[in-house]
């Protein structure tokens, strides 16, 4: 591998995720640093709210979440918190242009065109924070797109494709601190290791198997499918066993490691589906695709549809691509 390595414990070599984002910065002769910089500044972010999701399971139990603490200061709610923190982060970073966070109702251009950057981030701050109290794993799930014009950002550099997106991620935090990340290359996953405060990567080149032994999607929901879905959930149980947990971070980060299939579709009664095209569709399709795998919607390809509005909602199913094209075989019936 190129790319710098360091050695700690008994020699074994171990590659950060900073020393990891510098040598393929490295690796591209035109390349400025600037996604260098910003993929720094979510790297911050991740690790700020790592911390803040150990207390908040306490914090929430006890009620705490709207008083004042000893110092008279408020005590957000966790998925504000989290977007305040990426918020900041991606603005002092210097290489934004615009931020879109599944928490603001608007897109955010940064007034000032002087600190402007040339990307467009998505993000869902904190993806499942309804599942703290319980201990579910949650997560923080983004996306990288470069702006168009970064003097005069509109909202088409917004309201695009995601066969445009340059990297995506996520972070998952439970058990363990996990950074999944693409930029274009392959997929890669890094454990936070908090005695020394870094990323250290545990998952090189992440492949998907073409097919795997597991489906998730929340049956409890099977009566409002459409006969498409009805039939292939039905064919898929009779050979898989079902695991589905209900935090997306979580049930992706398994099929990305064990092959399967993951299904979240538009029924009868979301009509559209429940989750946000931007940050939640396109970086998990990105991440699937650059693994090997296949994201659909049963029609079309996840990452050539076009958002009609930055909360836009789709139905998906994504992870194995033998086993995204048999779910696709049905709606060709």
């Amino acid at each position: 591998m190129s790319f710098d390595q360091i050695k700690l414990g008994k020699g074994e070599d171990l590659v950060t995720l900073t020393r990891w984002v510098l040598a393929q910065q490295q690796e591209v002769p035109e390349a400025t640093g600037s996604l260098t910089i910003l993929l720094t500044a979510v790297q911050f972010g991740c690790k700020f709210v790592a911390s803040k999701v150990k207390q908040a399971g306490l914090i929430n139990l006890l009620g705490l979440t709207g008083t004042a603490n000893v110092q008279g200061e408020d005590v957000k709610k966790l998925d504000v918190l989290a977007n305040d923190i990426f918020r900041n982060s991606l603005i002092a970073s210097g290489q934004a242009c615009m931020l879109v966070s599944e928490e603001d109702e608007n897109a955010m251009i940064i007034e000032n065109p002087n600190e402007r950057g040339k990307y467009v981030i998505t993000f869902d701050p904190l993806d499942g924070s309804s599942n703290i109290d319980c201990g579910v794993s949650i997560g923080t799930i983004f996306g990288i797109f470069k702006v168009n014009d970064e003097k005069n950002p509109t909202m088409a550099d917004c309201i695009r494709s995601g066969r445009e997106l340059i990297a995506s991620g996520y972070c998952m935090y439970g058990s363990y601190c996990e950074m999944i990340l693409s930029v274009g290359n392959g997929v890669n996953g890094f454990t936070l290791d908090p005695a020394i405060g870094e990323f250290i990567m545990t998952h090189p080149n992440i492949t998907l198997p073409p097919r795997g032994k597991i489906y998730s999607v929340n049956e409890g929901n099977y009566k409002y499918f459409d006969e498409p879905c009805k039939k292939y959930v039905d064919h898929v149980k009779q050979k898989y066993t079902a695991r589905y947990v209900g935090s997306m971070v979580s049930d992706i980060h398994r099929t990305l490691l064990y092959g399967g299939i993951f299904g979240y579709p538009a029924d009868s009664k979301s009509k559209k589906g429940k989750l946000r095209i931007l940050y939640e569709v396109f970086p998990m399709a990105f991440l699937i695709e650059q693994a090997g795998g296949k994201a659909t919607t049963g029609t079309q390809n996840a990452l050539d549809i076009l958002p009609e509005h930055i909360h836009d909602r789709s139905g998906i199913w994504l992870g194995s691509k033998e086993d995204v094209e048999e779910l696709e075989s049905f709606y060709a019936k």
